[in-house]
């Protein structure tokens, strides 16, 4: 798959690519974070709605970062990507774009456990499972808009692939 065009560019035009990621993580975050609180406040129909859209951002979430982690693969053959950097945008996503998804990530996972220690041994303990909407919305935008640098040259990795030429060949390796 080709880089976006955006690589290399300047940060204020890569600040603007991605926005409707960014703008799904924090409506989700939005959703999840008013229906906690009214479950609970109210429980009762909250609490199923709570959970229903908790286990929606959790699946979605995990679905996200899998293909997060495939477009990673992909562009990590000509860049060098890291864990911190993909899934925290450390080092390869703009310091806004950053925040907002960090920002997302940190206050659901801090709501989730308010909310659930609200009314323990309920069903509002499944909140804590939301907070992967946002990490794999953030590993999302970064695999697919994040800027990491070119891949240096490895001869463990490499296995003798370089110093061979390319195409057809003897195929006697002592020759």
């Amino acid at each position: 798959m080709d880089q976006p065009d955006h690589v290399g560019t300047d940060v204020p035009a890569q600040e603007s690519v991605g926005g409707g990621i960014v703008a799904l993580t924090l409506v989700g975050t939005g959703v999840f974070i008013v229906l906690g609180a009214l479950a609970a406040i109210l429980m009762g129909g909250f609490m199923v709605a709570y959970v229903a859209v908790s286990l929606l951002e959790f699946a979605f979430g995990t679905l996200v970062f899998a293909l997060a982690l495939l477009r990673a693969v992909d562009r990590s053959r000509s860049e060098a990507i890291g864990v911190g950097g993909l899934f925290f945008g450390s080092g390869s996503a703009p310091r806004p774009v950053r925040v907002r998804l960090l920002g997302a990530l940190v206050v659901q996972t801090i709501a989730s456990i308010l909310i659930a220690s609200t009314h323990v041994y309920t069903a509002l303990a499944f909140g804590v499972l939301a907070p992967m909407w946002s990490l794999g919305l953030t590993g999302l935008w970064v695999a697919a808009y994040g800027s990491f640098p070119a891949r240096e040259f490895d001869p463990r990795l490499d296995r003798g692939r370089a110093g061979r030429p390319k195409g057809p060949g003897p195929t006697d390796p002592t020759e």
